[in-house]
């Protein structure tokens, strides 16, 4: 006679979780990240069509929603179609890339400081194109993208050896970080000090992060890298939250740590990478993105769905607003409002992390 043995009761940290199952990773959910996450993305996609309303020629919300619809004037659907929508599809992709991105590395950090431009890849990643523009005279966005993932990892890769010392701690990862963003900085400044006006002119501009220029011819290859993003991201989610609980806990569960570390880290180079070489640096999206999802969600710790969500959503927030500012005064690159108000928010991040810093040192 054989006996069931009695299954252990699953811990659900106070929320419902449903469990999605693929051919390669099954993983859960919580209920309330996914109903977040999908109001996040509705208030995204009606902003991003309030956006394809303003501009030199401004449209209705019914004028446009027709547009989208297969209908409407010829010249409405060039407008729309043609110019403003690969724009707000840039908006929309590249704050979820870089959510994602602020998702992982704050995780891997376990600090929410831990963010691509915070940590220094994204400026590296800026170096790498800086050089490629203004000393190699390659500007099309093959080139451009390699040179990003490139100048990504090898400032990844020096800022660890940088802050090892018997382990990286993640508040050390941060600090070693900054001061490797300061120093590229000043790599970034005189290159474009030294180059033509018109080189120079160009790199400054494109270096204050905007999508404006963003076509469908580059926005496409964007799409493809989005969607490799996405895919390595939620085949490697199961294994990231097994980090969290530490490398001991997740060897137990049979996760080999250093190569999940190592591809993590590849991964969310690449969602700088894939923005930096269409857009720009955007700053403070990666870093603010998973700590308000965090909140939003109630989650015990970042979410990537809901870090996408809220990327997204902010990215074309910002976008919406710079719009605003040019049809009251003048043109403001999104990159510009991005550092605004990210700046106060690394401030306030700041200060909260030295008090807790001292208060248990």
């Amino acid at each position: 006679m054989s006996a069931v043995e009695p299954r252990t009761p699953r811990v659900d940290f106070g929320y419902t979780t449903g469990t999605l199952r693929g051919g390669f990773f099954s993983f859960r959910l919580p209920v309330r990240v996914v109903a977040v996450s999908a109001v996040l993305a509705l208030v995204a996609a009606a902003l991003g069509i309030v956006a394809l309303t303003l501009g030199d020629y401004p449209l209705s919300v019914a004028e446009v929603v027709r547009t989208i619809g297969g209908g409407g004037e010829r010249f409405h659907r060039l407008v729309v179609l043609e110019w403003r929508m690969p724009v707000v599809l840039a908006a929309l992709v590249f704050g979820a890339v870089l959510g994602v991105g602020g998702a992982i590395f704050q995780s891997l950090t376990r600090n929410p400081l831990g963010s691509p431009d915070v940590i220094g890849f994204d400026a590296g990643s800026y170096t790498a194109v800086v050089v490629t523009i203004l000393v190699l005279g390659t500007r099309d966005y093959a080139s451009l993208a390699a040179a990003a993932i490139v100048g990504g990892i090898l400032t990844a890769v020096v800022v660890y050896v940088l802050a090892y010392r018997r382990g990286v701690q993640g508040f050390r990862l941060i600090i070693v970080g900054i001061g490797v963003s300061a120093m590229l900085g000043s790599v970034n400044s005189y290159l474009i000090t030294r180059a033509d006006l018109q080189d120079a002119m160009a790199v400054g501009f494109w270096g204050a992060g905007s999508i404006t220029r963003v076509t469908w011819t580059s926005l496409v290859p964007a799409l493809v890298g989005f969607c490799l993003i996405v895919l390595a991201a939620a085949a490697l989610a199961p294994s990231l939250r097994r980090l969290e609980l530490g490398d001991d806990a997740a060897v137990t569960q049979g996760t080999r740590v250093g190569l999940v570390r190592l591809a993590l880290i590849v991964v969310g180079v690449a969602t700088t990478a894939l923005v930096t070489a269409a857009a720009g640096p955007l700053g403070f999206i990666a870093l603010v993105a998973p700590q308000l999802a965090r909140r939003l969600t109630r989650s015990p710790g970042v979410s990537l769905l809901g870090a996408a969500a809220m990327g997204a959503t902010l990215l074309v927030s910002a976008h919406l607003l710079s719009l605003v500012v040019a049809s009251a005064y003048r043109p403001v690159p999104v990159g510009l409002i991005t550092v605004c108000v990210g700046g106060l928010y690394l401030i306030w991040l700041l200060v909260r992390e030295a008090r807790r810093q001292a208060a248990t040192s």
